[in-house]
């Protein structure tokens, strides 16, 4: 094990189809899992009044968004499941199981009876349900956060963090609004709130089909392929089976060689999934809640929005190959902290829609665009034995703390008129964090072929 953690070596002479099939799945998989994921927050209003009812709307809003918070939570242990079977067996099975499951547990909130129908019990199923979720999309990241990186060319990889990172958010989010406005058509006014809201959690199921369909023929990652053979060559003269790894990769993770770097990655992944989640997260809310944009007109400014992020994530993600990550961190840091209260409070103070909607998408493309490096920088930070857990559980600690500040935000915020000067003072606050963390990690740029 400790020889394999010292030869990080890229394999050569991959084929352009595996690399644009590895690239493709990394970020389709990301974007079905934020579709079911999204699909959650776009009915956020309803569910409240269906599963969480309250005389507060407020506080039924906060219910929904704490709902969303469990799911963030197991995502670390789905990393550490799902993680430990990417390094120890090859990412692309992790990435089949995970997808399956999270598109399968989705589908599965439509089936869900309500509080009406069977009290308490409905929020209890509800719950569980999203945190067996969780588990299984900390373990989507775990897989795809890695094979499309692993797969091309170093100058190529900052495009791509952004592309599968960003870019797979804002397509799942395009998804979502598609099936949004889909069935904000179909079962118009109060008919949403009886079979809209279902039929958009039973549309998770094309994520399973096409899970199977898609990765089943994926090649597996060439760095973990060149790892494994390296395992097999060395097992004869250590007298070790190749098969039966040395160490746990989550043990190794959290020793004392690995600890400080894992706490660190939190600073940038706290900092940037919470900017993420009080940005594109939180619109859907923002606009029904503040401006009260009719349904027709928030999915059409939400998935202009989506279209954007993929653009401002790659170009982003880029932009840190380069400049270096870590100046693009800091940059994307300050931006952030000057535009993101400054676009909220003017979001807030106009009623006219396109006003509304530039707001919207400069939020939703600053708020993706500062966390796109993020995925090739943990990559960067681990080698290949043990990537795909250290990359999980770096992105999902910190995006599950992240994922609650949209619950935080809504129980400051006792009335609607208090919701924008709390998420603009909320979004400052996380933006100092990432800032903070952008400052005091190491520069990565062309790291991931090297023991770090």
């Amino acid at each position: 094990m400790e020889e394999a953690l010292r030869n990080d070596r890229m394999v050569t002479g991959v084929g352009s189809r595996q690399i644009l099939a590895a690239v493709a799945a990394s970020c389709l998989g990301w974007a079905l899992d934020l579709f079911d994921l999204f699909v959650v927050l776009f009915v956020a209003p309803v569910i409240g009044k269906l599963f969480f009812p309250s005389t507060s709307s407020m506080l039924s809003l906060a219910a929904v968004y704490a709902s969303f918070a469990v799911t963030l939570l197991l995502r670390p242990l789905g990393s550490a499941i799902f993680g430990s079977l990417a390094d120890r067996h090859g990412r692309k099975r992790s990435m089949i199981i995970s997808v399956v499951g999270v598109g399968l547990s989705t589908a599965a909130f439509g089936l869900l009876p309500t509080v009406v129908q069977v009290g308490v019990i409905a929020p209890v199923l509800f719950l569980v349900l999203r945190l067996v979720q969780g588990v299984f999309v900390g373990g989507v990241v775990a897989s795809t956060h890695t094979i499309g990186t692993e797969t091309v060319s170093p100058k190529y990889r900052g495009a791509v963090s952004g592309f599968v990172g960003g870019g797979g958010a804002g397509l799942g989010a395009l998804l979502a609004s598609l099936v949004y406005l889909a069935t904000s058509a179909s079962f118009p006014g109060s008919q949403f709130e009886v079979w809209g809201w279902r039929c958009m959690f039973f549309a998770g199921i094309i994520s399973s089909f096409l899970g199977v369909f898609v990765f089943n023929s994926l090649e597996e990652s060439p760095v973990w392929v060149a790892l494994a053979a390296e395992k097999r060559k060395a097992a004869p003269a250590t007298g070790r089976d190749a098969q039966k790894p040395v160490d746990s990769p989550v043990r190794l993770l959290f020793s004392k060689q690995y600890r400080g770097i894992l706490l660190m990655n939190l600073l940038l992944t706290i900092g940037g999934g919470s900017g993420y989640y009080l940005t594109s997260g939180f619109l859907p809310t923002f606009l029904k809640v503040v401006n009260q944009t009719p349904s027709s007109v928030a999915g059409l400014i939400l998935m202009i929005s989506s279209v954007a992020v993929i653009v401002a994530t790659t170009a982003a993600g880029h932009l840190s190959t380069i400049i270096g990550r870590k100046r693009s961190f800091i940059w994307l840091g300050v931006a952030r902290l000057i535009c993101f209260p400054l676009l909220v409070i003017a979001m807030a103070q106009t009623s006219n829609v396109v006003m509304i909607g530039g707001c919207a998408v400069l939020l939703s493309v600053l708020g993706s665009a500062s966390y796109a490096p993020i995925l090739i920088f943990l990559n960067e930070r681990f080698p290949t034995a043990i990537r795909a857990s250290g990359t999980g559980l770096s992105w999902n600690m910190g995006f599950a703390i992240g994922g609650m500040m949209p619950t935080l935000v809504s129980v400051l915020a006792r009335t609607p008129a208090d919701l924008p000067i709390v998420l603009a003072v909320c979004l400052a606050a996380v933006s100092v964090l990432y800032l903070f963390g952008a400052f005091v990690i190491p520069e990565t740029r062309d790291n991931l072929t090297h023991n770090t």
